[in-house]
């Protein structure tokens, strides 16, 4: 259990989900059942109970007139996310449970039958001879390969790939083989990788993946940095909708449409130019298209970073920041480059800016021609190291005594996926929560037995932040 929970709550981090992810069994025929399911099907389980809520929640839904919105319930009205919430948690959860085992039962059905989908796919797949694609390493020690100084290797490549369940198999056998881990994603768009293993492994891996016909790749599409297969838990490979999730289908709003690609230094002149000229946020807005923790660390000077949970939230925060981008030139930015393509396409969508740039190779080769330059700070990885860095400046706090601080650590309260900023002083004195909420769970956890029901984590971190930041609001 305690291995799962781990997983799941890297899981969370890998996608900026940082709600509770466990199963909220509060019945006893809840509690027997969750003995009784595996970790995957605890993971399914939960993902059903979380949509049942939500469904319950939306089909409260009245709208109260022009901009507003309410919930009706038992005769009682709400007008915040976090009343009605409460109040089907605490009212309703027998019904919530009885939507949960249902949404449970399709949804397996659905995944037997996918499975079965997927094994007619993979007779497909075989027939495609994918040991072509694999470098011949019969000539190099296993040693080198699993031993010795490494990287990590960052990137992406937009492209049609007509079979991605061929590449899939391909690159699950191309990283065993050469003892990789990380995170792959393959998709008909593309493909979006980090991976990390030894020098000699993660340069077969480029070039192996330079000589691939899918791939129209040059070297320089390779971000790296210092680490290797320590850095990721595992390796996971698979086929998805899109190779970064931004929820908008790529048939809809494809990387096709994406803003003009700079190279560091022409991004570089262009901020410098803007900062000269004191038009930051009047003619030209600075986009950071990451996440708030990911900015909370290091950023750009005078940029726009908006205040978003995961990618996934980036075009409801356009949709409803519409006037700030309103005839404004507009330099995005994000960790390798993968994210603003899909976020500038979508900001192009609405026609509203009078220019749209890029950050080629993102934050990671930018620091690689300006080590000193216009972003300060730490940047964030995806990995257990949680950051790198180029420059010593600390532009982030200790999230209890406020002294300069921007090493990660999880939260210490079980089923809490928040990071958190606390310096090794505050840490010594107990304090390895995200937040005072969750420092008392800590402590009433460590009295709880292992039969004690786990409820849904409560935390002021996510309590208190918008899901959809009104960013105008602050540039009226």
């Amino acid at each position: 259990m305690a291995v799962f929970n781990s997983f799941v709550r890297m899981e969370a981090i890998e996608t900026g989900c940082f709600m509770n992810l466990d199963v909220d069994f509060s019945t006893s025929n809840g509690l027997k059942q969750e003995r009784q399911l595996s970790a995957s099907q605890r993971r399914y389980y939960s993902f059903c109970r979380r949509k049942s809520f939500a469904a319950f929640v939306a089909s409260k839904k009245e709208c109260a007139g022009k901009g507003s919105t309410s919930w009706c319930c038992c005769s009682l009205t709400f007008v915040e996310h976090a009343e009605i919430h409460q109040h089907v948690a605490k009212t309703h959860n027998s019904s919530i449970q009885q939507l949960t085992q249902a949404t449970y039962e399709h949804l397996l059905s659905q995944l037997e039958k996918d499975t079965e989908t997927q094994q007619l796919k993979g007779k497909k797949t075989e027939a495609v001879d994918i040991s072509m694609w694999i470098p011949d390493i019969s000539h190099i020690p296993e040693g080198e390969l699993k031993n010795g100084p490494g990287k990590v290797l960052l990137y992406y490549c937009y492209c049609e790939v007509d079979d991605p369940h061929a590449v899939c198999a391909w690159q699950e056998a191309l990283c065993e083989s050469l003892h990789l881990t990380g995170k792959v994603r393959v998709a008909a768009e593309g493909i979006n990788g980090t991976v990390g293993g030894t020098n000699v492994a993660t340069d077969l891996y480029i070039n192996a993946m330079l000589s691939h016909p899918f791939f129209k790749m040059e070297k320089e599409d390779f971000k790296t940095s210092d680490g290797g297969a320590e850095c990721f838990r595992h390796l996971k490979v698979g086929v998805f909708k899109e190779i970064v999730p931004m929820g908008v289908d790529p048939d809809v709003v494809s990387y096709q449409m994406a803003g003009v690609h700079l190279e560091p230094e022409e991004f570089h002149k262009e901020v410098e130019t803007a900062l000269a000229k004191g038009d930051l946020c009047n003619d030209t807005i600075l986009l950071d298209c990451r996440n708030f923790y990911e900015s909370k660390i290091g950023q750009f000077t005078q940029c726009l970073a908006p205040n978003i949970r995961k990618f996934s939230y980036f075009p409801d925060y356009v949709d409803q920041n519409l006037e700030l981008f309103r005839d404004k030139k507009v330099l995005m930015y994000c960790t390798g480059g993968i994210r603003c393509e899909r976020g500038s396409a979508y900001l192009r969508s609405k026609d509203v800016c009078k220019e749209i740039y890029q950050l080629k190779g993102g934050i990671h080769k930018y620091l690689e021609h300006f080590p000193e330059g216009f972003y300060r700070g730490k940047l964030f990885v995806f990995d257990e190291r949680y950051t790198i860095s180029s420059n010593d400046d600390i532009i982030s706090d200790c999230r209890y005594c406020g002294c300069p601080w921007d090493q990660y650590e999880l939260c210490s309260t079980r089923f809490c996926c928040q990071l958190v900023l606390s310096c090794p002083c505050c840490r010594q004195e107990g304090h390895t929560a995200c937040c005072p909420t969750c420092q008392s769970k800590g402590q009433a956890q460590s009295e709880m037995t292992s039969d004690t029901p786990h409820h849904k984590e409560e935390c002021e971190c996510t309590e208190k932040r918008a899901r959809i930041p009104q960013d105008i609001k602050q540039h009226d």
